[in-house]
């Protein structure tokens, strides 16, 4: 009792020295670290400090997810993100784990992030003397006939230690005895005890021999087993049965048809009649399974296929067969066939994937890590050799690993999700047999939004046409722009940009929707002030940072018939519009008695003024022009004619809604003395009002003039520039006095505008939809040398007719 105590404390302070020498040896090969362990160590038994021992920073494991990624088999270890340290999770019982495979090393895959590493870690499990040796029966009984030679040698049966190496089965012993001994034979791997015939038996003397055998492991303490052996002692029968071979040696594929022949063994037997007979069997120590495996023919020793042979479950059967004679007592001797399984490409390859994400982001550096790949093939050789592919046409590549069959699934370029915003990425891995088997693996990623789009306008510039007398707060515009990105990448908000430059100062009175675009005027235009003026309105979206782009609009602010006409002649000095003209009574008809001047605001059809004769007192007397104002008589004055006659003038517009002003002139008719009198009389006092009017006169042809040569310079220039940017813009205003005193041109894209009154050029059309004052001219920048189109003599002669108020000029 003490002594076993004894064993168990040496055996403790053995296994505690092992694990202390396993655990400090740690090595580093091919960038992989590999420790030893012991089996059956306690649970939370540090492995060793992975962190340290690869020299990562301790400090960022946790923010790193320093984890191991492995499958459900390495559930035995844990690591932790604290500190790195490599600990044992489970029981660990190498017997389970390998059963007889040596050594018996565990792979970890253990991972760390941004920037992500993978790194592999060997772990061998050191075998433990923890199983003590065994046999298949408590006792064994031979029977041996009383002829026997000495030397004769029986086979015993093999203990069994699922221990490896040195804690395997090393020897055998058996008790003292004076008939046997025991002798070891080594019969590939595994060492079989014979007993050997020292001494003759006598029957009659001692018909049974008690002998123990005890097989002892290479532990430290050893571990042993007994069998008890029963010896028979029989009757003679003097030759045993002999094999042609000790070692049958044979090759068989895996997945044979079942009732297949593998081999025959033969033995031999001296003896004649019944004792020279013999039957086959299978050695009563082989591992139950083989007996649903395999069959013997016990009369001709044939061996064949009796269940599934499969090379991934055993590489190799070893099976004892014995051969018997039927002599009394029967003779037996037995020999070993050792079955070789040749592999078959009958496995496919097996695709393992782990996903460190399903997203990933469009900004994503090239060799970015995706996910892991693992391939395994249970074959062996070519058959379990895999080549992996992915599909084509996909930004993504297989970056094999140091380690066979692993691969990282790494971005091969630079992703946009506006062209792609998902992949399924089909992963195929195919091994190397004959034929060559395929395992298929899809993979969805999606590509994740980046703010690498700015938002983006229809149209730039903008042209905006505005009806002056705009209600103040009401819409009058609305801009819209699109980003190509999602979410808040895409949410635009609008602004306008607001400076000091003369184009946007009356950005001041404009505001803006931010959600919709949509732009409010807070005050009311007026085209008789302002005509036209430019602010540019900016799009940002919700992303960080932030992406913008401009937009300019030009606004065009179109007149309305806002102005009544202002009567310029006759006024007096009190202000309203009535004038008295003293004429002789002796005029032709024909003579020009006055002309009624007078002004419009507006412009084109707006603009353009008609005179109407509402009240005279003698319709046959005078006329009025209507597009002039000029009153002339209409035949001679007669005696009976009254001296005083009153005409009541109306000046109106064209426009939807005419405005119109009246001016009253009295006409006097005086014998010819006294209209020569005060003609004279007029003409003294008015000297030199007159000669101021020729002075101005004088001023504004000589101002005509020069403006006419500058617009021909100005209209040659820009046929030779054939520039094709037609920003829309006014051009120059001239104005009139008289029935049309002013128009105005504008261009906008290849076209130009021009309004006008009711004095067309030659070759002047109308634009449909427009108003019926609106004028197009052909663009002499594509068509030079029309004679036809003198847009600018067309100005120049109007200007000339209204302020002289001769017809002839528009001829």
């Amino acid at each position: 009792m003490e002594a076993g105590g004894q064993r168990r404390g040496t055996q403790c302070w053995w296994v505690a020295i092992s694990f202390s020498l396993m655990l400090s040896c740690v090595e580093r090969a091919s960038a992989q670290i590999k420790y030893s362990i012991p089996e059956e160590v306690k649970v939370g038994s540090v492995v060793g400090n992975v962190a340290k021992d690869l020299g990562l920073d301790i400090s960022s494991l946790e923010e790193r997810r320093f984890r191991i990624v492995s499958g459900a088999e390495d559930a035995q270890f844990e690591v932790n993100s604290n500190n790195g340290v490599l600990y044992v999770q489970g029981n660990i019982d190498r017997e389970e784990l390998c059963e007889r495979i040596h050594p018996c090393i565990k792979n970890i895959k253990l991972v760390a992030e941004n920037p992500m590493e993978i790194h592999y870690v060997g772990v061998e499990i050191v075998d433990v003397n923890d199983n003590s040796p065994s046999f298949t029966d408590e006792e064994k009984i031979v029977e041996i006939p009383e002829s026997t030679l000495q030397g004769k040698r029986f086979q015993l049966p093999a203990a069994r230690d699922p221990d490896v190496v040195t804690n395997t089965v090393r020897m055998y012993k058996l008790n003292h005895n004076d008939h046997f001994s025991l002798q070891i034979r080594e019969m590939g791997e595994d060492k079989v005890p014979f007993l050997v015939l020292q001494k003759s038996l006598d029957r009659e003397k001692e018909n049974a021999h008690k002998l123990i055998l005890t097989a002892i492991d290479g532990g430290n303490p050893p571990r042993t087993g007994t069998l008890n052996v029963t010896v028979i002692v029989l009757d003679s029968n003097d030759n045993h049965p002999t094999f042609n071979q000790e070692l049958y040696s044979v090759t068989i594929p895996e997945n044979v048809d079942r009732d297949t022949s593998v081999t025959t063994v033969k033995a031999t037997d001296l003896d004649e009649g019944v004792n020279g007979k013999i039957e086959y069997f299978f050695g009563g120590e082989l591992n139950t399974k083989l007996y649903d495996t395999f069959s013997l023919d016990k009369d001709t020793g044939e061996i064949r296929v009796k269940g599934g042979i499969d090379f991934e479950n055993m590489e190799v059967y070893k099976l004892d067969v014995h051969a018997t004679d039927k002599g009394q007592p029967p003779m037996s001797t037995n020999c070993r066939v050792i079955i070789k399984v040749l592999d078959v490409n009958d496995n496919k390859p097996e695709i393992e994937v782990t996903s460190l994400s399903k997203v990933v982001s469009e900004d994503s550096k090239p060799g970015t890590v995706v996910a892991l790949i693992s391939i395994t093939d249970q074959d062996a050789g070519l058959n379990g050799k895999v080549i992996c592919s992915l599909s084509d046409n996909v930004p993504f590549d297989l970056k094999p690993s140091f380690q066979e069959n692993m691969y990282s699934l790494v971005i091969k370029h630079k992703l946009d999700r506006e062209s792609v915003s998902h992949y399924d990425v089909t992963i195929t891995a195919t091994d190397c047999g004959v034929p060559p088997l395929s395992t298929f693996r899809t993979l969805s990623i999606d590509v994740s939004d980046v703010n690498d789009n700015a938002p983006q306008f229809a149209q730039n510039p903008v042209e905006l046409y505005l009806v002056e007398n705009n209600e103040p707060g009401k819409p009058i515009f609305s801009v819209s722009a699109s980003d190509k990105d999602l979410n808040e990448n895409a949410a635009l908000t609008y602004r306008i940009i607001r400076d000091e430059s003369s184009q946007q100062k009356n950005a001041v009175f404009l505001n803006i929707n931010s959600d919709n675009g949509q732009i409010i005027a807070l005050n009311s235009f007026d085209f008789e002030t302002l005509k036209t003026f430019q602010f540019q309105v900016a799009a940002s979206d919700s992303g960080i940072p932030s992406l913008s782009n401009n937009v300019t609009v030009n606004v065009f602010i179109l007149d309305q018939n806002d102005n009544a006409p202002v009567i310029l002649y006759p006024l007096n000095s009190n202000g309203s519009a009535q004038g008295v003209e003293e004429i002789p009574r002796n005029v032709n008809a024909g003579h020009l008695v006055t002309k009624v001047r007078a002004y419009d605001a507006d412009i084109g059809y707006n603009g353009w003024l008609l005179f109407s004769l509402q009240e005279v007192t003698d319709h046959s007397l005078f006329a009025l022009d209507r597009y002039t104002g000029q009153i002339r008589t209409l035949r001679s004055f007669t005696e009976t004619d009254e001296a005083e006659h009153k005409l009541l003038i109306l000046v109106k517009d064209n426009g939807n809604v005419s405005l119109s002003a009246t001016a009253t002139v009295i006409v006097k008719l005086v014998e010819p003395k006294e209209a020569f009198a005060a003609s004279d009389v007029k003409s003294a006092a008015k000297d030199d009002e007159d000669s101021n009017v020729i002075f101005y006169l004088m001023i504004t042809l000589g101002a005509v003039s020069v403006l006419f040569l500058v617009s021909i310079i100005v209209l040659i220039a820009m046929q030779c520039s054939k520039s094709t940017d037609y920003t829309s813009k006014y051009l120059p205003e001239t104005n009139y006095d008289g029935t049309l005193c002013h128009s105005i041109q504008y261009r906008s894209g290849e076209k130009r505008y021009m309004l006008v009154g009711p004095r067309m050029s030659i070759g002047s059309t109308i634009v449909p939809g427009s108003h019926a004052n609106t004028l197009v001219l052909p663009d002499r920048r594509r068509h030079v040398g029309d004679p036809h189109e003198k847009p600018v003599e067309l100005h120049v002669t109007r200007y000339l007719a209204c302020y002289f108020g001769e017809r002839h000029f528009f001829s």
